[in-house]
């Protein structure tokens, strides 16, 4: 009884020390320990994600890859592969498991080493969001301490949610959504039961024992994990067998990015920063939705891909990279280390030239890979000597190409052939003309060797594209698009510059008096000139600054009538926009909405609309307050922002009661006129058979195009510095420019190639000829399939039969006139000549359908 009581006072004693210590311990750490409740709101570190308005992924931007996912979500063998590996009592202990502490305390004592951790699957929770992973006595004490807080606030599936979403998996994945993406390139539901064991076995190393970097390690521990689930009965023999049989599969996945588009996603990106904040906006879980269609930007990118090396090559090749070896070559492992220096640019790839043949070459790319190039692929490369001259023609590949020579090359659709880094740039752009949505958007020819977005950013002289809005202040000043303007010299100079300036015609012909449509299908320098004189310079700039150009841009000289103006493709592209709309300027847009990272709509676009109705309507919040028309847009860093949201989901139309309408900036009848002599500029006019035809400055897209509801406009600048095209359709607006980001620098001329196509461009460079040709392939592919529309006269708009030579009245139904409208009383009201003919001249302004092509 004496040593029984001794025991028990013993006993006793060391109990109510560990009362005491733990106790103390918990006081000690207390004012270290979180507030545990902040994980009934936690928000998941999610990176932020860019898609088209057609859900295409478009850019993923944050350190850390997640797709949170709810517990059900997940597949119940890879809840239990993980709960048998990392805590096979989660459902039974609270928080702290007594079997686990006791059996690494005897690790410990027997080893000397802290070789287990005892962690319960809530205690790593506890450290994932709270603390650190060094391996100390007082982190594991905070540990169990917050771990026991944590079983309190929440149960078990809340903890075992939060621990797969949060935990770590290697190769930037966090949680087994993105783990699965990252490995096997599934969604976590289409896992097999190997893949569910692998990815279980990378918490304990996520670094060192995941599949990429050390696939024989995690080999292993998938076949411990599968192992575990059997011993503890979550799978049967069979499985066990069958899946620990099965070799790795994994190998890295980046994000899945549908369409590639980096103009646009950096927009975003700089949109979501400024509003959000860097660490808000990469780890936020924020989705956003753009108004890119991921079709049109493929065949927008691609144009003016396609264009930029047709402009490239047709000027000449401008020789090797460098000259690796003249007489013996080196072993290959050295012309792959020397290429292996270069970088590839977009897919043009660095190769060295091994054998040269009279009409042929075999090239090594950095891949060790050997390819052929074929004579088509090579025979393009003339020598360049200056942007206005080039070489002859090469006749055999050696005249090209030596051993020994780095090179670049490149895949096109058909073949391998050499190829060069362009030195020229290019941006494409493209509005929906209802409510200005950003269709397209293409700043440069590639992101990597220049972020600079051309469509935003640079300004560039307009040239000719300023011709449709001078004639435009005419129509509205009582001209009519049979107006005769005198296409001759101007002898008296404008003195504004402080010099004697004299526009010219490009080419300098001229042609006497001109009816005003031919006059702007045919891009006639004096016409516009004469009409700017007629209407007054103050007023015409005065209607540029409505169709949204910016006043400060815009010279107070005569040149203005032929495009100084320095303004954004964006700007351009706008104002051609009120063309197509039926005279409205809407504001470009390119964010349609933003999700949060719960998949709320926090953010929504509500464009101004382009509606019949002049009537300006009035938004109102959910709290029935106002909101003006300047609070409906904003700009960030001069780019089109999104608005704030009041409408909510749903279809967003001029019928909608809180619709927002654009301003009108032209009549309806004014632009319908505008858009039928632009048309011309695409189609000509008169008639071939009888001597009277003329053709338009674009009469290279009705060749590839062939519908006549396209119009559009060529732009040059002098020395042909700046290239342009606009155009569209009711559907799509898009404006193709084309110049060298250095300013100085000319786009030049090339002569004839006898190797290239029949139907090769030569001679001086111009909007026709080289801002043209990406407009033409993009419209060609981005209205196939649509129906043709036909362009109906608004009402005031009569259609009366002119003499073509003097523009009045005529009665003759012959190759010597042709319909021509006009806004109703504005219609000529003389007659070129007398006639007994009893024709009736007005017609009905829904006449047959040929009349409005």
């Amino acid at each position: 009884m004496k040593w029984l009581k001794r025991i028990l006072i013993t006993f006793f004693s060391l109990f109510l020390l560990g009362i005491i210590t733990v106790t103390a311990t918990y006081f000690y750490v207390l004012p270290d320990l979180p507030d545990v409740a902040t994980l009934k709101n936690v928000q998941l570190q999610t990176p932020l994600k860019i898609y088209s308005k057609d859900g295409k992924l478009i850019s993923q931007f944050g350190e850390k890859r997640r797709i949170p996912l709810e517990l059900s979500q997940i597949p119940k063998p890879l809840l239990q592969a993980f709960i048998a590996t990392e805590d096979s009592r989660f459902y039974e202990h609270k928080g702290v498991d007594p079997v686990g502490v006791l059996r690494a305390a005897l690790v410990m004592f027997t080893t000397g080493q802290k070789r287990q951790g005892a962690s319960t699957i809530t205690m790593q929770v506890a450290r994932n969001f709270f603390l650190t992973r060094d391996k100390k006595f007082i982190r594991k004490v905070k540990e169990i301490f917050i771990a026991l807080h944590i079983e309190q606030l929440l149960s078990k599936d809340e903890i075992l949610e939060l621990y797969v979403n949060r935990i770590y998996l290697g190769q930037r994945a966090y949680g087994v959504g993105a783990a699965a993406q990252v490995y096997y390139g599934k969604d976590v539901s289409e896992l097999t039961l190997s893949e569910m064991a692998m990815i279980a076995g990378l918490p304990k190393a996520p670094s060192t024992m995941n599949p990429i970097s050390s696939p024989k390690r995690a080999f292993s521990r998938r076949n411990v994990v599968l192992m575990r689930m059997h011993d503890v009965g979550y799978i049967t023999d069979g499985e066990f067998q069958t899946a620990s049989a099965e070799p790795l599969s994994a190998s890295y996945h980046g994000a899945e990015i549908d369409l590639y588009s980096p103009y646009v996603s950096e927009m975003v990106r700089d949109y979501m920063v400024q509003k959000y904040g860097e660490e808000e906006a990469y780890t936020g879980g924020y989705n956003v939705y753009t108004t890119i269609d991921s079709r049109l930007q493929k065949f927008a990118q691609q144009a003016v891909r396609d264009n930029v090396f047709a402009y490239d090559e047709r000027h000449g090749y401008r020789g090797p990279l460098a000259t690796l070896w003249t007489d013996r070559a080196p072993a290959n492992d050295q012309i792959l280390a020397e290429l292996a220096k270069t970088a590839t640019i977009e897919d043009i790839q660095p190769a060295a030239v091994m054998a040269v043949t009279e009409q042929a070459a075999t090239v090594m790319l950095a891949s060790g890979q050997q390819i052929a190039l074929e004579w088509a692929g090579i025979n393009w490369a003339r020598k360049f000597f200056s942007d206005r001259r080039q070489g002859p023609a090469p006749k055999t590949a050696g005249d090209v190409l030596k051993v020994g020579e780095i090179v670049w090359v490149r895949k096109n659709s058909e073949r391998w052939q050499l190829s060069q880094i362009p030195e020229v740039s290019s941006a494409m752009v493209s509005l929906a003309p209802e409510d200005g949505a950003i269709q397209t958007l293409v700043g440069g020819f590639s992101f990597s060797m220049s972020q600079y977005n051309r469509v935003t950013q640079a300004k560039r002289q307009l040239g000719s594209n300023i011709k449709p809005f001078i004639y435009t202040a005419a129509l509205e000043k009582g001209y009519t698009l049979a107006t005769l303007i005198n296409n001759a010299p101007i002898n008296k100079p404008d003195l504004r510059q402080g010099t004697a300036w004299r526009p010219k015609n490009s080419p300098d012909v001229y042609g006497g008096p001109t009816r005003l449509k031919v006059g702007l299908a045919q891009s006639v320098n004096v016409m516009a000139v004469r009409a700017l004189r007629e209407v007054g310079l103050d007023n015409v700039i005065n209607k540029l600054t409505e169709f949204g150009f910016n006043p400060e841009d815009l010279s107070r000289n005569e040149s203005l009538a032929l495009g100084s103006p320095s303004v954004t493709p964006l700007q351009v592209v706008t104002a051609f926009t009120s063309f197509a709309n039926g005279g409205f300027l809407v504001e470009p847009y390119f964010i349609d909405h933003i999700d949060d990272g719960y998949g709320k709509t926090i953010e929504r676009a509500q464009p101004a609309l382009a509606c019949d109705d002049d009537e300006q309507s009035v938004m109102f919040t959910p709290d029935n307050s106002q909101i003006t028309a300047d609070s409906t847009s904003a700009l960030v860093n001069n780019e089109p922002t999104v608005a704030p949201t009041t409408l909510g989901d749903g279809e967003y139309n001029c019928a909608h009661p809180n619709a927002h309408r654009a301003k009108r900036v032209v009549s309806k009848q004014v632009a319908f006129l505008i858009t039928d002599a632009l048309k011309s500029v695409i189609w000509g006019g008169g008639d071939w058979n009888h001597g009277t035809g003329w053709n338009g400055t674009a009469w290279r897209a009705s060749r590839l195009i062939k519908r006549h509801d396209i119009a559009g406009k060529t732009g040059t600048t002098n020395e042909s510095r700046d290239t342009w095209f606009s155009g569209f359709n009711p559907t799509l607006v898009t404006t193709s420019w084309v110049g060298f980001d250095d300013h100085s620098r000319e786009l030049g001329r090339t002569a004839w190639n006898p190797n290239a196509p029949k139907d090769q461009i030569n001679g001086g460079e111009s909007g026709a000829k080289t801002a043209g040709p990406a407009w033409n392939q993009f419209m060609y592919y981005a209205l196939q399939g649509t129906p043709e529309v036909i362009i109906q006269p608004p009402e005031g708009i009569v259609s009366v039969r002119i003499d073509l030579e003097s523009g009045k009245l005529s009665r003759k139904t012959d190759y010597t006139s042709e319909f021509e409208y006009f806004i109703q009383g504005t219609e000529p009201k003389e007659y070129a000549q007398d006639s007994n003919e009893d024709s009736n001249i007005f017609i009905d302004s829904k006449a047959t359908s040929e009349l409005f092509h």
